[in-house]
């Protein structure tokens, strides 16, 4: 199955290079992106870096800084980055992999006990064929159980009761996680456990990123101590044959999860050894960001770009699941909490001291990405 994408008219940079035209949704309505359709390569080790983030829990403030500015060094060139040395033990990530594996491998009648698809802040699980990230490029080929944040979920909230209003209506709006998954008893343990050392990572890097942008170590902690944090667990099944073509360096291929940016500040994927991956470089050529073995993948999302005023840059990335075998993903989608807002940062105004973009609030921006997703396709398509 061919994206609408390639259906528009093949054309040809300036190099000679068959390009077409790929449409994506953004905060500020449809944009395109011009895309070489040239065979797909491998990162370079200077493409997405490896970053050793041990000393983000160092002691010295010296050293917290040096990885900062590594982090600012990624962020502002591509965008993604890997992290190793993350504190998340190896063997947790692999307990949470294996019983999502069996969760997934459920029949239907018991998966769909745990369904999301009611509203838009239920965490639970989505069948095939319910989500279309990038509608020009089809339905997403993945079931996800998702794991929205609740207070009982962040072992920082002593009582849920003492949260603010203007924070706690926007938290808890939906289905709770794991309820009716109690016929794999071992999902909820071990998801839960790598939901939780997420968060904790997630609010270390939050100071490390506020490091990197030269502000106080603890500029952005009131912004995310209420966040809008979420797990999605992604199943791919393998494709069957007939279903397209499985080579990965065909241009053509279906994809797993469309194109598409992310909506907040970052995220951390973990992915199995099938990979999938794929980034949108400078050149307009997809690469694919291999497996690395105790290592998360790092991402900027839009509002981390938007309050840096373009001096972070968040990527168009997408996921493609061609190795004929079973893949899952974790990505821990992070950002200031919905009831916050946030304007360029000072120090990203440059010499000419413009702002590119005006204030806006999370929950604002997060709407409003969602709206334009569904201008893009059919709503009911959307999941």
């Amino acid at each position: 199955m061919a994206s609408k994408g390639s259906k528009t008219a093949t054309l040809s940079d300036g190099n000679g290079l068959e390009t077409v035209q790929l449409r994506l949704a953004s905060g500020n309505g449809p944009v395109t992106r011009t895309v070489l359709r040239t065979p797909l390569r491998d990162a370079l080790p200077s493409e997405i870096p490896v970053i050793d983030i041990s000393r983000i829990f160092s002691s010295s403030l010296d050293e917290r800084k040096a990885v900062a500015r590594q982090i600012h060094d990624a962020a502002s060139k591509i965008g993604f980055f890997y992290v190793n040395n993350h504190g998340i033990p190896l063997d947790q990530i692999n307990s949470a992999h294996v019983a999502s594996l069996d969760f997934f491998r459920q029949d239907f009648a018991e998966k769909i006990k745990a369904d999301a698809t009611k509203g838009p802040f239920d965490s639970g699980w989505r069948g095939p064929d319910t989500q279309r990230v990038n509608p020009d490029e089809g339905v997403d080929v993945r079931e996800t159980y998702s794991v929205l944040y609740e207070p009982r979920l962040d072992s920082t909230i002593q009582d849920p009761a003492s949260i603010p209003e203007e924070a706690a209506r926007y938290i808890g709006l939906g289905r709770p996680a794991f309820e009716k998954t109690e016929q794999v008893p071992h999902f909820e343990a071990n998801v839960k456990r790598h939901y939780q050392s997420c968060l904790a990572l997630a609010r270390a890097l939050t100071r490390a990123f506020a490091l990197s942008l030269d502000l106080p170590e603890d500029g952005f902690d009131s912004k995310v101590q209420y966040p809008d944090a979420a797990l999605e667990v992604n199943f791919y099944h393998p494709r069957a044959k007939g279903s397209g073509t499985l080579n990965p360096e065909d241009p053509n291929a279906p994809v797993s999860i469309g194109s598409h940016t992310d909506f907040q500040l970052f995220t951390m994927l973990w992915q199995d050894n099938v990979g999938g991956l794929q980034i949108l470089n400078h050149d307009g050529q997809w690469i694919a960001a291999q497996p690395i073995e105790g290592t998360l993948v790092v991402n900027i999302g839009d509002y981390l770009q938007r309050i840096t005023n373009d001096k972070y840059v968040s990527t168009v990335h997408r996921a493609k699941n061609l190795s004929g075998r079973e893949r899952i993903s974790m990505p821990f989608f992070w950002g200031f909490g919905l009831h916050e807002s946030c304007q360029v940062l000072e120090n990203c105004l440059g010499k000419e001291g413009t702002a590119k973009y005006a204030e806006v609030r999370c929950v604002d921006w997060v709407e409003r990405r969602l709206g334009h997703l569904f201008d893009m396709g059919d709503k009911k398509d959307c999941g």
